[in-house]
């Protein structure tokens, strides 16, 4: 059953009695060793000159173990497009938010919102010890309401599935940081398009991957604080679907090439089955390695990054995507004609922490600046004009042979101190 509640209705209440925000930090007092997992289908279907939205809550289930951050629970460095919270039902103190975006923003500003469309989403939580309300809000480009739903939940409600007795699909650790289990952060690699017999050359590209991401500054000095476990999801058929050529072979999670009419955007829509498989292990970062030697890829912030296991650039590919999976970052590169200037709006200061409109540019990197560190560099998130970057060249804005950018580097050292608490 799903439980579709007003997008009006709720900002509005949420407008009059939003809740208070205290530290959050009390993980042991608010939240048991276990996980809340929320499915949720986000839907549109065109309304004038914008969709109209809605968030239907799908299912809940619980999970043995929490793989998550148990500091900082109640705050967060970044916006993002979207976030989660958990309040107290009796107090209204915020006990937990994560930021996170979704793939139905990018819809929201694509051309292919003169047809509904639907897609899936997860969320995964600390399991409270008593009852709650969970809160799933997006925002627009603009940064307004788009739309919220709000979930009461009691932790004993028997309508939330055990699924504590899962096993996970076969996996390995293809590197395990030396630091406590509780304060590290887990990146599932999982098998997209790869048939069971593959799987040797899945372990390797996904080797090829996690190399990729620590050699690259600041992973490379932070990696014991990293766990990255290779998943081997089979596919009933290898590769993955490239719409404009006519494949479409039977794969785990259905991901395809051709996203919004994009030829080289490479993204999954069987985000639920998706879970399915990484839910049983506590990761909370997902990489997918797609059985495919066209160039492309995807990477949703605190969703899933997602690359071309077979392209001579996935490495580089798979670092670049990453960082927009993992620490919220923006593409830097842009076009000269201004192809996709809708994406972020003249006057509103982007969340994303290395570009900036200069809106609000003392949240960004102004002290960099000062300290000879960065710069203020125009072009950037697609437009050669209006928008600025921090350094001629960046991971964020080619594939050559280059690292993350003072900025980029600073704004993922800020998400791995947050999760970690060092």
């Amino acid at each position: 059953m799903r439980y579709i509640i007003s997008c009006a209705l709720i900002c509005a209440i949420l407008l009059l009695c939003g809740p208070t925000v205290r530290a959050g930090n009390d993980f042991a007092g608010d939240f048991r060793d276990s996980t809340l997992r929320i499915d949720y289908v986000l839907a549109g279907a065109p309304q004038g000159d914008r969709p109209s939205p809605i968030v239907a809550i799908e299912g809940m289930s619980r999970y043995r173990g929490w793989g998550g951050r148990r500091i900082n629970l109640g705050s967060t460095p970044l916006a993002g497009n979207a976030d989660v919270t958990i309040t107290d039902a009796v107090t209204g103190d915020t006990l937990y938010i994560q930021p996170f975006s979704t793939l139905f923003h990018e819809w929201l500003v694509s051309d292919a919102t003169d047809v509904p469309a639907a897609m899936e989403g997860t969320v995964m939580l600390p399991m409270p010890r008593r009852a709650v309300y969970v809160r799933i809000s997006l925002r627009d480009k603009y940064r307004r309401p788009l739309c919220s739903t709000t979930l009461p939940v009691d932790p004993t409600d028997i309508m939330i599935a055990d699924r504590t007795t899962i096993a996970p699909p076969p996996h390995r650790y293809i590197y395990r940081g030396e630091n406590p289990d509780s304060a590290k952060i887990r990146v599932a690699i999982v098998a997209e398009g790869f048939t069971t017999g593959e799987m040797p050359q899945f372990e390797e590209y996904a080797r090829q991957a996690v190399d990729a991401i620590l050699e690259h500054s600041p992973f490379a000095e932070r990696a014991e604080d990293f766990d990255f476990i290779a998943v081997e999801t089979a596919s009933a058929h290898t590769g993955v679907a490239v719409p404009q050529t006519g494949e479409w072979p039977q794969s785990a999670f259905g991901a395809h090439f051709s996203t919004f009419g994009s030829e080289r955007y490479l993204t999954l829509p069987r985000v639920h089955i998706l879970y399915d498989a990484v839910a049983p292990l506590n990761t909370h970062h997902i990489i997918i390695l797609a059985n495919t030697a066209i160039y492309g890829g995807g990477g949703i912030f605190n969703l899933y990054t997602i690359t071309a296991a077979r392209n001579e650039l996935m490495p580089r590919v798979t670092v670049h995507e990453f960082g927009h999976s993992f620490a919220g970052l923006a593409d830097e590169y842009f076009y000269a004609d201004d192809l996709m200037d809708s994406t972020y709006p003249s006057g509103i200061e982007p969340w994303e922490p290395n570009i900036t409109t200069r809106t609000d540019f003392d949240s960004k990197w102004p002290q960099m600046i000062r300290d000879g560190r960065a710069s203020l560099i125009e072009g950037a998130g697609y437009r050669a004009k209006g928008i600025w970057r921090g350094a001629d060249n960046c991971r964020m804005r080619t594939n050559t042979d280059c690292g993350f950018c003072p900025v980029c580097r600073n704004a993922i050292e800020t998400v791995i101190r947050w999760q970690t608490g060092h």
